[in-house]
């Protein structure tokens, strides 16, 4: 008998056809992936399974019998948990407190409390589960969600890109605990765009373009190429990445520490690197290790920085507001989409207006057809999926949102360029085109330095790299020079360590 059966589901938005008669079919034991583009209609297809959005049309059947599931609870009732790609979960209250929501009243706060400290040691995922859910990184939120899930014993485990903030180390872990699910009966809902990954967990692959489904494949007999090709309807472009030509140092930071904000925060200590122009640099690190900080310090968010210690073009900018550093070439992209790299209720070319401001005038005048036309130009250049300049932010998708916000700095033509998470949760075409941009903008010239979670991705891009442990960043390495092992023990800081033995490490070091 199937664990879990949806026959003819449709749903219809205002602006798309959501789903156009979806078929899906999962065994008790399954890993089953669900692959698409961007607005493809996973994430719809996946709360409809989980009572966050009624189907218009077609049925739901849980262990053969025709269900109609009205929200979260009745899913959760039945057996159904779900890790959100854009997380649901409270600002104002812990880590415990959220989990405690979701879960069987019986238990007390403190019995909750205790089994999140023993699940997240179980399956390797860092929890503090008394920190207040505002003081979480991303990654760190995404690690609640999935403790969340794991602790309510699912019966069908639905996951939304779960190893986006995880260390390939931790990565391995998470498919330990996912197979031991899968053998002890749990059918597993996998939504990612890591192809390898699917390849290597997956039984079965369910593939989704435009709301329809165009095919189901064994992952394991397909190559990257054939999935890219059934997602996209090509394969994605070869980046073509070109022998640096650098030029002067644009991002010198020399010596930043600072002290924590809140109690649940991190210090940066003694942090030092540079980033010249004509090259991209990388900061690899697990969520939570201090990249919030120091993004904070770099974009202007936190204007405490001692003096000289962030210099642009030799200039000291350590207390400038983000405005004067955007007036000054440093453009940002934050890794919060919504309610940071732009307002949810907010139009798209409203929200140009965040960080663009050619169609403001002197005096403070708005010419709304100049903002309109950039948005415009940004969906198309980009290839944003959205019901025109003047859709909703929050009515994007996330990869395609993404898309708007990195394709917004970039068309700024900046001369420092700093991403946050550039691609997350972004599809293999969407990706390799914000990569391609990324790569055209420091052939250009332009300084950039991308903090990312994604180590394919940083080996992909970056001609140099650092990591960020515990507040602390080491030494830069070559992309050339490093590994995947080495990095991945490098996150855990331990490159103190290797420093002493990896001649490599030096070289790349003394030539930054």
């Amino acid at each position: 008998m199937l664990r879990l059966e949806l026959v003819n589901i449709s749903k219809q938005y205002p602006a798309v056809k959501a789903n156009d008669s979806v078929n899906l079919q999962v065994q008790p034991g399954e890993i089953h992936a669900v692959l698409g583009e961007n607005g493809a209609g996973k994430s719809t297809m996946m709360k409809m399974i989980y009572g966050a959005v009624r189907p218009d049309e077609g049925e739901i059947r849980w262990n053969g019998q025709a269900v109609n599931i009205r929200n979260p609870q009745e899913a959760r009732a039945l057996g159904i948990s779900m890790v959100f790609q854009h997380f649901s979960l409270f600002d104002t209250l812990t880590a415990a407190e959220n989990v405690w929501l979701g879960l069987d009243k019986s238990l007390s706060l403190a019995e909750v409390t205790t089994r999140i400290v023993k699940v997240a040691l179980e399956y390797g995922l860092d929890v503090d589960p008394l920190r207040p859910v505002h003081t979480l990184s991303v990654g760190e939120r995404q690690r609640v969600e999935i403790v969340r899930a794991l602790m309510t014993h699912p019966k069908c485990l639905i996951l939304d890109e779960p190893t986006s903030v995880l260390t390939p180390q931790a990565v391995d872990k998470l498919f330990v605990t996912l197979r031991k699910l899968a053998s002890e009966g749990t059918s597993i809902l996998y939504i990612s765009h890591k192809l390898d990954e699917i390849r290597a967990l997956c039984s079965n692959c369910t593939v989704l373009r435009g709301g329809k489904v165009t095919g189901m494949v064994d992952p394991r007999t397909e190559t990257n190429a054939g999935l890219s090709r059934l997602m996209i309807g090509a394969e994605p472009p070869q980046l073509q990445h070109r022998p640096a030509k650098l030029g002067d140092v644009v991002l010198d930071v020399r010596g930043l520490t600072l002290a924590k904000e809140d109690q649940f925060g991190m210090n940066l200590a003694d942090i030092r690197f540079e980033v010249k122009a004509g090259e991209i640099v990388g900061i690899a690190g697990v969520s939570g290790n201090g990249q919030q900080e120091l993004m904070a310090a770099l974009s202007g968010e936190d204007t405490r920085s001692p003096a000289d210690s962030i210099r642009l073009f030799g200039k000291d900018i350590s207390n400038h507001s983000p405005r004067r550093r955007r007036h000054e070439g440093l453009h940002f992209v934050p890794e919060e989409r919504l309610g940071r790299g732009a307002v949810p209720t907010l139009s798209l070319a409203a929200n140009t207006l965040l960080t663009r401001t050619e169609a403001v005038s002197g005096a403070g005048w708005i010419a709304t057809g100049e903002v309109t036309a950039l948005a415009q130009a940004l969906i198309k250049r980009f290839n944003v999926k959205a019901g025109g300049a003047d859709a909703a932010a929050k009515s994007l998708s996330g990869g395609n949102l993404q898309k708007f916000i990195v394709g917004r700095e970039i068309e700024a033509n900046p001369k420092l360029l700093i991403v946050s998470q550039p691609t997350w949760g972004v599809d293999v075409g969407a990706a390799a085109q914000i990569r391609g941009e990324l790569l055209g903008l420091r052939d250009q010239g332009c300084a950039l330095l991308v903090v990312s979670e994604e180590l394919d991705e940083l080996f992909e891009i970056c001609d140099r790299m650092v990591v960020i442990a515990k507040g602390r960043v080491s030494p830069s390495v070559a992309t050339s020079a490093a590994t995947v092992e080495m990095i991945g023990e490098w996150m855990s800081g331990l490159w103190q360590k290797d420093g002493d033995k990896n001649p490599n490490q030096e070289t790349a070091h003394a030539q930054a």
